[in-house]
């Protein structure tokens, strides 16, 4: 559904595009591609570009992480195609930092701690949660099978997706007809 038509007179000036790709590889691991570009409508000075055209990426950066099937980082690569300041592409070496962290929940505070503030920076940062979300999303039909294996066997008590949104609150309709064993509703 698109947004209502607004009621007042408004000037485009700046896009945000994300866009993230899963892909299986051959090994059995996934990578995982976020990608942010950052447009403005208008011409602007700048420093280190003299100046940055309409139209022109003021950010083109991307992140590309390889996961296994327990969504643990294996390898991380960070790029900087565009950016304000021409130091900026100098941090991606340290998206590295991110080897080892699992896609779970704490990840964000475990990526502050790596990669926040000066030893990062923002925007790459920012592409990790639709990444990981993308890493879930690629990964969840691979996946699917072994978690119903886990569930029947008592080796995992509680389906990890439970009350993780409204679609999925234990005392809701979706988890009534999904994991009736689980439900906590009336």
């Amino acid at each position: 559904m698109p947004f209502p038509k607004s009621t007042e007179e408004r000037e485009l000036l700046h896009t945000r595009s994300i866009e993230c790709r899963g892909y299986q590889r051959a090994d059995g691991m996934w990578d995982i591609d976020g990608w942010m570009t950052d447009i403005k409508t208008y011409n602007f000075p700048n420093h280190d570009r003299t100046e940055i055209k309409a139209g022109e990426p003021l950010h083109g950066m991307g992140l590309r992480l390889t996961v296994d099937e327990t969504l643990t980082i294996r390898d991380c690569v960070a790029v900087t195609d565009f950016s304000p300041f021409n130091l900026c592409g100098n941090i991606t070496p340290k998206f590295k930092a991110l080897i080892g962290l699992r896609i779970t929940q704490g990840l964000t505070k475990k990526v502050q701690e790596r990669l926040g503030g000066t030893q990062g920076c923002t925007h790459l940062v920012e592409l990790i949660k639709p990444i990981a979300t993308t890493a879930f999303q690629t990964l969840v039909g691979k996946r699917a099978g072994k978690l119903g294996a886990a569930l029947k066997s008592g080796a995992l008590k509680r389906p990890p997706i439970l009350d993780t949104c409204h679609a999925w609150a234990s005392d809701g309709e979706t988890v009534k007809r999904e994991f009736p064993d689980h439900y906590t509703g009336d």
